[in-house]
């Protein structure tokens, strides 16, 4: 069994521009690896969350892009490590080692997604044009489009954790890996934008906002029409169509539970001057979801 490594940031200040910054990022915040594994000796069922099939198919539409990603996630921020403070460079490393383990739990789950009957090919076809895109674009902007979708991760997360009707009635080893995936989301909330500020600490304050305001909206936009047509893709596979599952999907998303509507006051903070990702402090949520997490589940292989 591999303990859980804690990895203290508060190495020092970070520095832009020659300034100590007023980055709010915790002094006492702890990146907690948890190495835990997930659904290997139960698959989870094809309906798996509470018998519902469009909260089931939001969910795996989601995890389907989750390896690929986390991948350009990493490699994103990785660009940009020289020349960090000892304080960034930790967090970086604590950041890369929590995504490693989120992409190797999430194969394993979109695996089973197929093995329950689930074709992903027109999803993994979708990520194929989006990756040959990123592989040419200034790497500042792939940075760019990272934290604004690690920001759309960690208020997931602090949704997902905070409100349980998201999981409710859902298979005890899937929810957790879920919430646990949750935690760390949340924990690592800062790394991506801190990098960014690093990799920009030259730019005017203007310039640097407007990159990464464009950029959110471009990612919403797309985020939000290919989780659509994935999730539909996925409840086609079920033989559910129509207007009827369309309208079940939006009340789904907007209404009960409502993870977009419950997260559209944080998304638009990200477009105000000055913002951070830890100026809301979610942090208490890990640690009532920590006290619930199983020690069995940080299986050694």
């Amino acid at each position: 069994m591999n303990a859980p490594a804690k990895i203290p940031l508060a190495v020092e200040p970070t520095a832009l521009a020659g300034k100590v910054s007023a980055i709010p990022t915790p002094d006492d915040l702890v990146i907690t690896v948890r190495d835990a594994r997930f659904g290997r000796g139960e698959k989870p069922g094809r309906w798996w969350l509470g018998g519902d099939p469009i909260g089931t198919a939001w969910h795996n539409a989601l995890s389907a892009t989750f390896p690929r990603g986390e991948t350009m996630f990493i490699e994103a921020v990785k660009a940009f490590r020289d020349g960090a403070s000892p304080k960034l460079e930790a967090e970086i490393r604590a950041f890369v080692k929590q995504e490693i383990n989120h992409t190797r739990e999430h194969i394993a789950f979109n695996k089973a997604a197929v093995e329950a009957g689930y074709d992903l090919s027109k999803i993994d076809a979708r990520l194929d044009e989006i990756f040959a895109l990123i592989k040419s674009r200034p790497p500042i902007v792939n940075l760019a489009a990272t934290i604004a979708l690690e920001h759309y991760t960690a208020i997931m997360a602090s949704e997902f954790l905070g409100n349980p009707r998201h999981f409710k009635g859902a298979e005890a080893e899937t929810a957790a890996m879920w919430r646990w995936h949750a935690m760390e989301e949340i924990e690592h909330k800062g790394v991506a934008f801190d990098t960014y500020l690093h990799a920009t600490r030259d730019w005017s304050r203007w310039r640097r906002w407007k990159l990464k305001s464009v950029m959110m909206l471009l990612i919403t936009y797309n985020f939000i029409r290919n989780r659509w047509a994935d999730t539909l893709d996925l409840l086609a596979q079920d033989g559910l169509t129509g207007w009827k599952v369309k309208a079940r999907l939006a009340w789904y998303l907007v209404g009960t539970p409502g993870v977009l509507r419950k997260i559209a006051p944080h998304w638009v903070a990200y477009f105000l001057p000055g913002f951070h990702p830890w100026k809301h402090d979610d942090r208490a949520l890990i640690g009532r979801a920590e006290s619930e997490f199983p020690d069995a589940r940080l299986a050694a292989a």
